[in-house]
């Protein structure tokens, strides 16, 4: 299995994780499939959201990948009055990945990143590895370390 970027800055960092492989369905790229494929619920496989805020700029949030996320929360979290998902055709030049594999850890540049306190209700969460088929298995407090994370709300209930 090849290391990511990702994956190698945890090696870096010290920080225990996991590499698990799934089979990637090109029609379905939501982390509700991922969940599906590595026999874990939704809610603990946590997909990776790229924004931009009126006030911040670029920013990436973490959520549940069973959750909507409240794009009014995530703009009270982050400090901008209006947020808006960066257009898909945009994520590969501002963090280095496609959709599908973006991992909140060792984008292009550090972006704000903020991960939902749901997070925290597990001993361990899954995001992506930085490639399709590939995610890492890790403590949320390691992941929120890892990328600077600030947690919140950022679901909708």
């Amino acid at each position: 299995m090849k290391k990511t970027n990702a994956a190698r800055l945890l090696d870096r960092l010290g920080i225990d994780y996991e590499l698990l492989e799934y089979r990637v369905d090109e029609q379905d790229l939501s982390a509700e499939h991922v969940a599906q494929e590595l026999d874990l619920p939704a809610e603990q496989v946590f997909k990776t959201i790229v924004l931009r805020g009126d006030k911040t700029g670029v920013f990436v949030c973490c959520i549940p990948g069973n959750g909507e996320l409240d794009l009014k929360g995530a703009a009270r979290v982050t400090g901008n009055k209006k947020v808006e998902l960066v257009p898909l055709k945009e994520i590969l030049a501002l963090t280095g990945y496609v959709r599908g594999g973006c991992s909140p850890l060792a984008m292009k540049k550090q972006y704000p990143t903020f991960l939902d306190s749901r997070a925290l209700d597990f001993d361990f969460i899954v995001v992506s590895a930085g490639v399709r088929g590939l995610q890492l298995k890790l403590a949320p407090h390691d992941l929120a370390a890892a990328s600077r994370a600030k947690v919140g709300e950022l679901i909708i209930s």
